[in-house]
């Protein structure tokens, strides 16, 4: 084992709450808002996430680690996350094509996590208490100092994240000479979407979050895409702006996750911060238009105003969670423009939710 002696680390939340554990790797402190995903695989996805960007995960699994990584099950080009809280850690991992154990992958990218920490107690206090800023650290004989550090993290509501995620020059993905040319804005971008696009005979010009309609159009491509991201969707005026000019000219427009939430402000429907948020591959899914169910992936802090759409004279929700009643998929009556909430490309289903890009595809002709 490639740490014999484990320094012991703290988890402070924001209310005063400690729990304690052990530091994975090295020592360390790391911010950002404490939330949980309920995935019994696919931590690698799930680190790599840019809408994770800003978040201490606490993962329910209680082992983690012990497939190792992939470089293939990458959906950005880094971890992600803000630091990772879990039970059981495998410094030692098994599988036939991993590409190398998940403690040298977090070293590498320079990620601070702590295991050993009661993670169903801690859950259970988030599912009571919401989401809320904390701090996990080595510096286990100071709680007054992180107490004062942590007091100056910003809250997640209110919080701009895209730019932080966001490419900074456009690129290309997929086959060049590929049928259709989709312009996707980039606020978080997962890889695995952009891969859904290019089996799907798509060529894609990926452009940064605060991108014009002008930039996005000089390209000439035949839909629009909003992607995923992190972050409350309030602040991203530039993307609420393009959304709307490409709804008021009519043409082919999809979101997913941050972008639905996009298109819900554009159309002057608001949305808000949930008590503590979707996060894992098990959540269920009605389409209010087929009557059936989906099996969905999904990872959202943040939620589209079911009020405000149903009464909106040119929304129909057509898609809703089926643990609480929330939004999860809306389309426009009058406009070639739709959205979920949810993520078609992680097929936890495992295809549930596909039939979303072909309908994309299909809107495009």
């Amino acid at each position: 084992m490639k740490y014999t002696t484990r320094k012991k680390a703290v988890l402070l939340l924001a209310d005063g709450t400690i729990f304690y554990g052990k530091a994975i790797g090295k020592e360390g402190t790391a911010f950002g808002e404490v939330c949980f995903n309920t995935g019994m695989t696919g931590y690698q996805e799930i680190f790599t996430d840019p809408s994770y960007f800003g978040q201490l995960m606490v993962t329910t699994n209680p082992h983690i680690g012990n497939y190792g990584v992939n470089e293939t099950e990458m959906e950005s080009d880094s971890i992600k996350i803000a630091g990772l809280i879990c039970k059981n850690f495998s410094y030692n991992y098994s599988r036939v094509d991993a590409s190398g154990s998940l403690v040298d992958f977090l070293d590498s990218n320079n990620l601070f996590a702590i295991s050993d920490v009661d993670t169903r107690a801690l859950v259970s206090y988030i599912r009571e208490n919401g989401a809320m800023n904390a701090v996990i650290s080595t510096v286990v004989d100071n709680i007054e100092g992180l107490k004062k550090q942590l007091a100056e993290i910003p809250q997640m509501e209110g919080l701009e994240l895209a730019s932080k995620v966001s490419t900074k020059q456009p690129y290309f993905f997929g086959d060049e000479n590929a049928t259709y040319k989709i312009a996707t804005l980039d606020i978080g971008v997962k890889k695995n979407i952009l891969r859904n696009f290019a089996k799907r005979d798509v060529y894609i010009k990926v452009f940064p979050y605060n991108s014009t309609f002008e930039e996005l159009s000089s390209w000439n491509p035949d839909g629009y895409f909003l992607s995923n991201g992190p972050g409350d969707p309030e602040p991203l005026v530039e993307a609420q702006a393009l959304a709307k000019t490409i709804i008021d000219k009519n043409l082919p427009l999809f979101g997913i996750c941050l972008g639905h939430q996009v298109i819900a402000l554009a159309n002057g429907v608001s949305t808000y911060k949930m008590h503590n948020g979707h996060r894992g591959i098990n959540h269920p899914v009605k389409n209010l238009v087929t009557g059936k169910g989906e099996i969905t992936s999904q990872n959202h802090g943040f939620a589209v105003n079911r009020e405000e759409a149903e009464a909106h004279s040119d929304l129909e929700v057509t898609h809703l969670h089926l643990n609480d009643d929330t939004v999860a998929g809306i389309a426009m009556k009058s406009k070639n423009c739709f959205s979920v909430q949810y993520h078609p490309e992680a097929s936890p289903g495992p295809h549930d939710s596909s039939y979303l890009f072909d309908q994309f595809i299909q809107n495009l002709k």
